[in-house]
């Protein structure tokens, strides 16, 4: 069974910093390029960043840009969010999955991001 899961989420400060860590089960990621999204209260899920199957290219959300960075490592099925300069806008449940179809597997439970001002 495919799964994700998402972890390291919490309250934090503004300004304060956070790491997510996505691990992938039952199924190699190492071909895909994999993304965060996020979903704000009354919001849609959206973008935040992806990274290229092989790491070496990355994009982010204009929001995030400069703050946020994306890193992966295919030994561990695992991929990485370093969130810094955390602010209130940031504030959602964060997923990650394939980029840029969401089809790697079905979408996990995400890591709550809480920042308080």
């Amino acid at each position: 069974q495919v799964q994700l899961v998402e972890s390291g989420g919490g309250l934090v400060q503004a300004g304060g910093s956070l790491r997510l860590s996505c691990a992938a089960y039952g199924r190699t990621f190492s071909t895909y390029a994999m993304g965060w999204f996020r979903q704000a209260p009354g919001k849609e899920r959206e973008f935040v960043a992806s990274i290229s199957w092989n790491g070496y290219s990355t994009s982010y959300a204009d929001s995030v840009k400069g703050r946020f960075t994306i890193s992966r490592d295919n030994a561990k099925n695992t991929v990485y969010l370093h969130l810094n300069s955390l602010k209130p806008e940031d504030t959602a449940v964060y997923y990650c999955n394939s980029y840029p179809k969401g089809d790697f597997g079905s979408w996990g439970q995400g890591t709550q991001v809480t920042v308080s001002s």
